[in-house]
């Protein structure tokens, strides 16, 4: 049993739904309280059916990865409501910068998650245009290198004059997501650094689903992560991961104060990540099963669906969401087999705003290679 007792935490975390699905806030929830009276079954209808969805694409991505169909594939299993939590929580207006596994954030924010297979697969330059999907950004390989990109952009609605104009319908914020990996890298500090000197409108998301590949995170830090914001003054609370409706609660409070120009703030998920950190990873060389199935035993989709049983919700509703969800698994495949293979040529474009010559001076070289490959056919 010893990965269980490296993993289990105490409950000084903020929740309110329990593994068996009753409510039951601890006292670090007792300030967002009032937020959760704002919320209904309805919306927690709405959050079970999502994270099934998205754990249905999940699957299916897997399993397209596994067939030789994608290069790669980021699973994101047992975070499901960290990110449909957090993710209910943003408002059109808003700008949300992922990492890479961000997945039913994407889904929240309405973006088709076929573009998240193309990336994976090879067919496309950066996956999507932010504009044209809610303003949500593309993933990002390089680790914490969005906390940056998130800073200056909530930089710029300050300096745009998006924030704490009192109009909730217009007002900005940002969120931004990392993992535990990302506390140990010097963007992130950076980040945090000019998020409070410039008391940016911006939620630092920490999604701490305990290995950073196979360093565990008490390896990382000696210290709950959400400590780490108290160094640069932003609050922070440290919340159960695999409750929804805590992630819900405490994400919209925080987002709601940085829109009203209260400045940035920083939760900690804790949560765990049931699968591999990619597909080219074996977990079972650096993790217990004892570990595993102590958090399979708390799976945020299981506690959800205890609730709503508990409330009345009938068999009837969970048998669609099943049914649509194995039918959306199908269309994701049927969409991500259909995808097409891009002109070459296209990877020269958009790589500068303004006409570059190296870039053209490459694009003809290119040119030339791909004509000298016809006449020696």
């Amino acid at each position: 049993m010893e990965g269980v007792e490296r993993v289990t935490v105490a409950r000084e975390f903020a929740s309110v739904l329990s593994p068996e699905g009753k409510l039951e806030p601890t006292e670090a929830f007792e300030p967002f309280a009032d937020r959760l009276k704002q919320a209904n079954d309805e919306l927690w209808g709405t959050a079970f059916r999502q994270m099934k969805l998205v754990r249905a694409f999940d699957r299916e991505g897997t399993n397209l990865q596994r067939q030789g169909q994608l290069a790669l594939y980021v699973q994101l299993e047992g975070q499901e409501a960290a990110q449909i939590g957090s993710g209910l929580a943003t408002r059109p207006q808003d700008t949300v910068f992922p990492s890479y596994r961000e997945h039913g954030v994407g889904l929240v924010r309405g973006l088709d998650l076929v573009k998240i297979l193309a990336l994976l697969r090879g067919v496309t330059n950066s996956g999507w245009n932010p504009e044209e999907e809610n303003n949500f950004r593309n993933y990002t390989l390089v680790i914490a290198s969005q906390t940056l990109h998130a800073t200056g952009y909530a930089m710029g609605q300050t300096l745009d004059g998006k924030v704490g104009t009192g109009n909730a319908d217009e007002d900005e914020a940002t969120i931004v997501y990392f993992g535990d990996g990302s506390t140990s890298q010097g963007d992130l500090n950076e980040a945090l650094v000019f998020a409070k000197s410039y008391n940016t409108p911006e939620v630092f998301f920490l999604q701490n689903n305990h290995w950073a590949i196979s360093v565990p995170v008490s390896v990382q830090s000696p210290v709950p992560l959400y400590r780490r914001a108290d160094g640069f003054g932003i609050p922070s609370v440290q919340i159960d991961g695999n409750d929804v409706m805590a992630a819900w609660a405490v994400t919209g409070q925080f987002m709601d104060d940085a829109r009203a120009g209260k400045g940035p703030s920083f939760i900690e998920a804790l949560t765990y990540r049931m699968g591999a950190h990619t597909t080219s990873d074996d977990p079972t060389k650096y993790r217990t099963r004892d570990e595993e199935q102590h958090w399979r035993e708390r799976d945020p989709i299981d506690r959800l669906e205890k609730y709503l049983r508990a409330q009345g919700t009938t068999d009837a509703f969970f048998s669609d969401i099943e049914t649509e969800a194995a039918d959306y698994a199908s269309d994701i495949r049927r969409r991500t087999l259909a995808l097409p293979n891009p002109e070459p040529l296209q990877m020269f474009n958009h790589a500068y705003a303004e006409p570059n010559q190296e870039i053209e001076r490459q694009q003809m070289a290119f040119f030339d290679f791909e004509a000298s490959l016809e006449e020696d056919a």
